[in-house]
């Protein structure tokens, strides 16, 4: 576990430092937040690449660090390294001011962090429960998920998958993006176990994607209030599902005892219409890949937007600020007084709250960050994304695609397009080549997203909530001036494409994960609400109010939700304790390479291994567009003990066979067929069985 804490440190380390290379205007707890996304994404690419031709060996991790160790070339430069010791003691400075000297900023900022860090470590550590009866999620949704991202990591790690085939479905080239799953595999190979080796990867990055939201919407906005609602916003999403409640809640005599057993979901219920899912429960906890893939991509819209400002307004935004009046005045002299604004804000005015405070300069000369050099920086970051999250691949390249078009900067679009085709095409070209993956599976089309039957327009109002009316509604305020600035405005507005696409067009075989790419829009429409309950909370007693009833209505199901999986003690129980002896059993008894036949279940011990499975469950085979029912049939007979069986074993080159407790209850098991086979182990009524010599 400390080797795997330390390599963690060593590549937050290095992406951090790499910051200095592009970003001249964040802070170093942003860097940090930023250093563990691109570090922890770099760790898995290069690993992975390392790892193919010697496998995920002490010599393989040992070369992806020093390829990974090569920012600190940075440090060779006096100067520069002077600018980073004054960032790190700056940052040090704060913390101790903060503590001994709170002021209400500062302090704020501590007090969130701390909040957020307590839920996100206990929403974590309930995803993989660890038990002597076996093992178990606390969150439902994960259910299905876990027992995947376990056969993913124990592939790499136990059973030498280069080049990878698909976990549950033998033979098959694996196109799930599975770089999050792969770094796991790095921690588990450095002595963590399976748990921590999850838990440490899935903090980091929650907490570090809380952080990027924030820096992206303070640049945007330069507001604190509206920076620090937005990932609040995002991350506590939900719509009217909290009606809900009131029912629930007259099923129990005090409110303690609701709380200790809320509904396990107020966003998205099976067999209904309530569909749009928490982001905590629904999404960054159960899809791992998802919650890498949402930091990059708010990473490199928040380089666009530095581009973009540096390039038109030499840096400076045009989002309304705290105290600032007429963002949408074009005067000479209103440019003056926010040029005026931003020279204070980047030299540290203690009066002006209109941007991430800048560390201390000390008189230290840094190189200015041209536009092109932050648009290749968000190419390298975008070109990570494919075999981290293909879906947020797909929805930054089109947004970025729509924001060209609007802005006409070909120059440094151009540059972003080509940077990031240059890593992103050898990976998709690499994962899809030779694939058996039908592509007609993933595209149709489907008007009104995952509605089923009902209207379209009630579907996203009670999905949504008032999220979509107060997104209008900040865009049209008016009053004495615009709240959204058309530069703002300009940059957003394709984002709509992310809720207008997935609304039209089936983007996976399974119609729910077109969300995949709906949350995009969420994201990119949370500052926009975030910024009108901030102007409300400034606007007198009853319009304040108003803010927080909005605010209430915007994220109680999501809280809700979040709430449920923080004070339940609900367990689900994945593997059981004989299943977990048995796949050691396996281990223990087999090569890495071995192929075993087994149930078609999602949560075979088998998973636990590493070991190629013939087929695992057949929703998860089906999600990646790959046609089972062939091989399905043919696992019956086999276990049928047809006369076919001995063909079909050589067929496929079966190695080993399971009988156990799964094939039971799912199959029917001829005992008899499988007694000519040799019996090399058994524990808890799993019996495993040699079938070649």
């Amino acid at each position: 576990m400390i080797i795997s804490l330390a390599l963690l440190l060593l590549v937050t380390a290095s992406g951090t430092l790499a910051t200095y290379a592009y970003d001249d205007s964040g802070n170093f707890p942003a860097r940090l937040c930023t250093g563990a996304c691109t570090g922890i994404a770099a760790l898995g690419l290069i690993g992975f690449i390392v790892a193919s031709f010697l496998g995920l060996t002490p010599v393989a991790i040992l070369l992806t660090l020093v390829v990974l160790a090569t920012p600190t070339a940075f440090l060779k430069n006096p100067a520069r390294r002077l600018v980073v010791q004054q960032d790190v003691m700056s940052a040090w400075r704060r913390v101790r001011e903060c503590i001994s000297h709170p002021s209400r900023i500062p302090f704020g900022y501590a007090i969130f962090y701390s909040i957020v860090a307590v839920i996100l470590w206990r929403a974590f550590q309930r995803a993989m429960i660890d038990l002597p009866e076996g093992i178990y999620t606390g969150i439902l949704n994960n259910f299905g998920d876990l027992p995947f991202h376990i056969s993913v990591i124990s592939s790499f790690a136990y059973g030498n998958n280069f080049l990878p085939e698909d976990p549950t479905f033998a033979g098959v080239r694996f196109t799930y993006p599975f770089l999050t799953d792969f770094v796991s595999a790095i921690f588990l190979r450095c002595g963590a176990d399976l748990r921590q080796s999850m838990f440490i990867e899935n903090f980091v990055l929650a907490l570090a994607f809380v952080g990027v939201l924030h820096r992206w919407a303070l640049e945007l906005l330069r507001d604190r209030l509206a920076a620090i609602l937005t990932p609040i916003l995002v991350f506590l999403n939900g719509g009217f599902g909290w009606i809900l409640l009131w029912p629930a809640l007259q099923k129990y005599n005090s409110t303690a005892e609701f709380l200790k057993s809320l509904p396990v979901s107020f966003t998205v219920i099976p067999e209904t219409t309530w569909r749009w899912g928490n982001a905590v429960s629904a999404l960054v906890i159960p899809q791992r890949g998802f919650l890498l893939g949402l930091p990059l991509a708010v990473i490199v819209f928040t380089q666009w937007w530095l581009a973009m400002g540096d390039a038109e307004t030499r840096g400076h935004g045009d989002a309304a600020g705290e105290k600032e009046t007429g963002t949408g005045r074009r005067g000479d002299a209103a440019k003056t007084r926010r040029k005026d604004k931003f020279r204070k804000a980047r030299t540290g005015s203690k009066k002006s709250n209109l941007r991430v405070p800048a560390s201390p300069r000390l008189r230290v000369p840094r190189a200015r960050i041209s536009p092109i050099a932050r648009m290749i920086a968000a190419g390298v970051i975008a070109g990570l994304l494919p075999l981290v999250h293909a879906h947020s691949f797909v929805a930054v390249m089109v947004v970025g695609a729509g924001i060209a078009l609007l802005q006409r900067r070909w120059r440094e679009w151009v540059t972003f397009a080509v940077v990031a085709s240059a890593i992103a095409l050898p990976q998709m070209w690499w994962s899809t080549h030779h694939s058996a993956v039908d592509a007609t599976r993933f595209f149709d089309w489907q008007y009104g997203w995952d509605r089923g039957k009902e209207n379209a327009v009630w579907f996203w109002l009670k999905n949504a909530g008032l999220f979509i009316p107060l997104t209008v509604a900040a865009v049209l305020w008016r009053g004495k001036h615009a709240l959204v600035s058309r530069r703002l405005l300009l940059f957003l507005a394709p984002f709509s494409l992310c809720f207008i696409i997935p609304n039209v067009l089936k983007m996976a075989p399974w119609i729910w994960d077109n969300i995949k790419v709906l949350f995009y829009w969420w994201v990119a429409s949370a500052p926009l609400v975030a910024m009108l309950l901030a102007r409300l909370w400034r606007k007198g007693r009853a319009l304040k109010l108003l803010g927080l009833g909005l605010f209430g209505c915007i994220t109680l199901a999501g809280a809700l939700d979040v709430g449920a999986i923080v004070l339940r003690s609900n367990q689900y129980q994945v593997f059981d304790s004989s299943g977990v002896a048995f796949a050691e059993l396996v281990k223990e008894k087999t090569e890495p390479r071995a192929l075993i036949i087994h149930a078609p279940v999602h949560n075979h011990p088998v998973f636990l291994t590493g070991r190629r499975s013939l087929m695992g469950y057949p929703g998860h085979i089906w999600t990646h567009g790959l046609d089972y029912t062939q091989r399905e049939s043919e696992i019956r007979r086999i276990y049928a003990g047809g006369s076919d069986a001995p063909l079909l074993l050589q067929k496929y080159g079966v190695q080993y066979a399971v009988v156990g407790p799964h094939e039971r209850d799912l199959m029917t098991v001829n005992d008899g067929f499988f007694s000519r086979f040799q019996v090399i182990g058994e524990v808890g009524g799993y019996r495993l069985y040699k079938i070649t010599p």
